[in-house]
């Protein structure tokens, strides 16, 4: 049976507009199931920690799971490749650093663009590195660590994550400084102290999470932070400026995202309850025994960590790249 034009027209026009509708019930019904935030480190390192947090939190809000997967190498860059070919649903999530998130980009030859690949859901907490040596190392202050260095050049051992913040931090310590030092690869930090605190590496520039336990315990030395303001949980460890390395200040942050295409009322609905976490007291004293704060209220948006990471991608791939630097 042949259909007049106009119901055949009519029929055509509701069928295509079935997976828009489809896909509107899906996003209004969010979330429905457990929600995976996939790390690209090891356990027991800040940003895993930071997400652990996060996720604790979160599910109250949102009112399902949300798991914490560690998905580790190559510098965060098989994390972040998994959730850019995710099903852009809010179902699976990358919660990262300006390790994984600006620094690969130009140490590695990824096969995702960074800013384009995804959509930004709020950025997290920022604060520093702590550079951390082994406790038999004969120094006991940056001075004496950076005149040890240099009588032993290229004896001394680094732990870092190749192509990771820590990797650069090391990197702009050498030249700042003069220095040189091998490297040692590892998968996170938290595996990169525990050898440090065994003897095996000399040095690392570290987050807090990791380092400060043992610097507490006295199993490892702690010679200064990276930001220009001490650490609030450690005041009695100088900043690197103020130890004789004048203008070194360089942060760690943290952010959250989603798959490109990711419906907008779910960013909307997950950047919510991320900014609820955040404000609860309990979280934000957690964060900061962690060494970290959360940023200003004028950066609660998406697209405010679009932009900061954006910025930061025009800062220091430039520098990266001026410099040679490859992950290996």
């Amino acid at each position: 049976m042949k259909l007049p034009r106009r119901k055949f027209l009519h029929l055509a026009a509701g069928a295509a507009a079935l997976p828009a509708a489809s896909r509107l019930a899906w996003a209004q019904a969010y979330p429905s199931r457990a929600i995976t935030i996939i790390v690209p480190f090891a356990v027991g390192g800040g940003t895993d920690v930071v997400a652990r947090l996060l996720a604790q939190r979160m599910r109250q809000s949102l009112g399902q799971p949300v798991i914490v997967e560690n998905v580790t190498g190559a510098g965060g860059t098989i994390a972040v490749g998994r959730v850019a070919r995710a099903a852009p649903d809010g179902y699976t999530l990358s919660l990262g650093n300006n390790g994984s998130h600006v620094v690969t980009g130009a140490t590695y030859a990824i096969h995702y663009d960074l800013l384009n690949d995804f959509e930004p859901i709020a950025l997290l907490s920022t604060g520093p590195s702590v550079l951390v040596a082994r406790k038999t190392m004969p120094a006991d202050d940056l001075k004496g660590l950076i005149a040890w260095l240099k009588s032993n050049p290229d004896k001394a051992t680094g732990g870092m994550t190749p192509g990771s913040f820590s990797h650069i931090a090391g990197l702009f310590l050498q030249k700042s400084t003069g220095t040189r030092f091998q490297f040692a690869p590892y998968r996170g930090m938290a595996l990169a102290i525990q050898d440090l605190v065994a003897g095996q590496i000399d040095l690392a520039i570290s987050d807090p999470v990791a380092s400060l336990p043992q610097v507490r315990a006295g199993t490892i030395k702690a010679y200064g932070v990276t930001t220009k303001a001490r650490l609030v949980s450690a005041p009695d460890i100088p900043t690197l400026d103020e130890a004789g390395l004048a203008g070194f200040d360089t942060s760690l942050w943290h952010g959250l995202w989603a798959p490109k295409g990711t419906p907008k009322n779910i960013t909307t609905k997950l950047n919510a309850a991320v900014m609820d976490a955040l404000a609860a007291p309990t979280m934000q004293a957690r964060l900061a025994d962690l060494g970290q704060e959360v940023f200003p209220t004028d950066r609660e948006t998406p697209e405010a960590l679009r932009t900061f990471q954006k910025a930061e991608i025009e800062k220091w791939w430039p520098i990266i790249k001026a410099a040679g630097i490859k992950a290996e």
